[in-house]
């Protein structure tokens, strides 16, 4: 079983657990604090991207997390 989990938010990011690399379109590595938990945006709106700032709450994002 993988040690990395997605958990995908209620009306937010994407958060991201386990040991993970998380590179640019060029190759380069961002830092990330070893055992750091991630949360990356998925309402566009993050002035922070790929890593959610929490602006989903400011714009009233809404989107499903439920599994089908």
């Amino acid at each position: 079983m993988a040690d990395v989990k997605i958990e995908v938010r209620a009306n937010g990011p994407c958060r991201v657990t386990g040991p993970i690399d998380i590179v640019d379109q060029d190759g380069n590595a961002y830092t990330i604090p070893e055992g750091q938990w991630v949360s990356i945006c998925r309402c566009g709106a993050s002035e922070n991207k790929p890593f959610c700032d929490s602006a989903h709450r400011s714009i009233g994002f809404d989107a499903p997390s439920e599994a089908h």
